[in-house]
């Protein structure tokens, strides 16, 4: 268990990374961890003290830290170059079963985070309608761009559809061109794609929305408006493509958007992401097709690199052998259930939201369906709990679980023992 009062070269690092980043750290996780190594569904930080996994790079780790197949390929790539800025072998091939795998593939286009391929997707939607603006649903993320950074999480609760911006820096006018709906609501999101048709470049969803899943009908209603007005409709699978399924979430829910997105899982640990969908919107990136003012310019530098092509192509072989993603949602069940047991054991309102590999606690009695309910619960226990698991040896996000095919029966133990003792140490406090 980490010796969370014993940690000399942990703070040794943190003194070095406050002197030259703002806030001590890079911007993501807690910057009073640091991280040295990973194996299967474990880390070690530069103490030495071993954590279950479940932040797993932010997702991208869904085979493990470290696998062999994974890491040989991508050895056997370095030593043949790491970047050209060029089409290559492996890059065709990744996208290849990318079109193969997601419903809405016809043609694929890679990027370098899940930023960029969210900024893209709503710029082609724009490019294919020749509209400005984008509906997207309050506490949806959709990365860092502008667009995006409005209403993911308001702590100034605002009359819909007018968005919050999330982010100092955004220029006021974005939010004209940004239409906010609350998740879940069927009416609301059929009367605004109606009133604004005229206006709508496209709709931008995450299927589920972080933790909350879709109600019966609300995908389904999506796609049956946007496509009665010719409005391009957005998966955004960054997180849960080739995590839900094989197919991504579209498979699950049995929905087809015409555009999605995708990133950490198809790039092993390495930076890249993907948007596929039909061929006639996707076509805007080829000039010849749509002519110059059609065309929409896309340049990475790393975009489609061989190294995180080899590193994608080795973890989905890995998640097509048979059993991976029943043993991942068998582990996150049980988790689940031990979460929902051990609270109501100890008389603490909680509500277990998401998919059996994506998920959290939150701590409120009231049914969890969109984000203003998200918002509602209580923050404090949410954090309480958190340490307390961290403390247990079990490092996690501050609201989401990521379950990965490599965390085993001793991950599974120990997890489950830890939330038993949390759930009595917070009844007591």
């Amino acid at each position: 268990m980490p010796d969370n009062h014993d940690r000399p070269v942990s703070r040794e690092w943190q003194n070095r990374a406050h002197a030259v980043f703002p806030a001590g750290g890079f911007g993501n996780f807690a910057p009073d961890t640091i991280l040295e190594r990973g194996q299967g569904g474990r880390v070690w930080d530069i103490d030495g003290n071993e954590y279950v996994d479940f932040l797993i790079g932010s997702g991208p780790m869904f085979v493990g830290h470290n696998h062999p197949k994974v890491t040989a390929a991508v050895e056997a790539q370095l030593a043949k170059g790491t970047t050209f800025f060029a089409n290559n072998a492996a890059g065709i091939a990744l996208g290849e079963e990318i079109v193969k795998a997601m419903p809405c593939g016809e043609k694929v286009r890679f990027v370098g985070s899940g930023t960029e391929a969210d900024m893209y997707a709503m710029r082609l939607a724009r490019a294919y309608c020749g509209r400005d603006k984008i509906l997207k649903f309050e506490g949806g993320y959709h990365g860092m761009s502008d667009h995006a950074l409005m209403s993911l999480a308001p702590k100034r609760l605002s009359n819909l559809p007018r968005p919050v911006p999330d982010s100092a820096g955004i220029a006021a006018q974005v939010q004209d061109d940004v239409l906010v709906a609350p998740f879940n609501d069927i009416d609301t999101a059929i009367r605004m794609i109606r009133e604004y048709a005229d206006e709508l470049g496209g709709v931008i969803v995450e299927p589920l929305q972080r933790l909350i899943p879709p109600k019966p009908g609300f995908l389904e209603a999506l796609r049956a408006e946007t496509a009665a007005h010719d409005i391009p409709l957005i998966f955004d699978e960054v997180v849960t493509g080739f995590r839900f399924a094989y197919q991504g979430a579209q498979n699950i829910y049995g929905v087809t958007p015409d555009l999605c997105t995708l990133g950490k899982i198809i790039g092993g640990g390495f930076p890249l992401a993907a948007i596929t969908g039909r061929a006639d919107i996707m076509a805007h990136f080829d000039m010849a097709a749509v002519g110059e003012d059609g065309f929409l310019l896309q340049i990475g530098t790393l975009s489609g690199n061989p190294v995180a092509a080899v590193a994608g192509l080795a973890t989905l072989e890995l998640l097509r052998e048979d059993g991976v993603y029943e043993r991942a949602y068998a582990t996150g069940e049980a988790i689940m259930d031990s979460l929902r047991e051990n609270f109501a054991r100890v008389g603490i309102a909680a509500q277990v939201v998401g998919n059996p590999v994506l998920f959290d606690v939150l701590f409120s009695s009231e049914e969890i369906t969109d984000y203003r309910a998200v918002f509602r619960a209580d923050a404090q226990r949410q954090k309480q709990f958190n340490s307390l698991m961290r403390a247990r040896g079990i490092l996690k996000p501050d609201s989401k679980f990521y379950i990965s095919a490599a965390h085993d029966q001793r991950d599974l133990a120990q997890t489950t023992a830890a939330i038993t003792e949390v759930a009595d140490a917070m009844a007591a406090a």
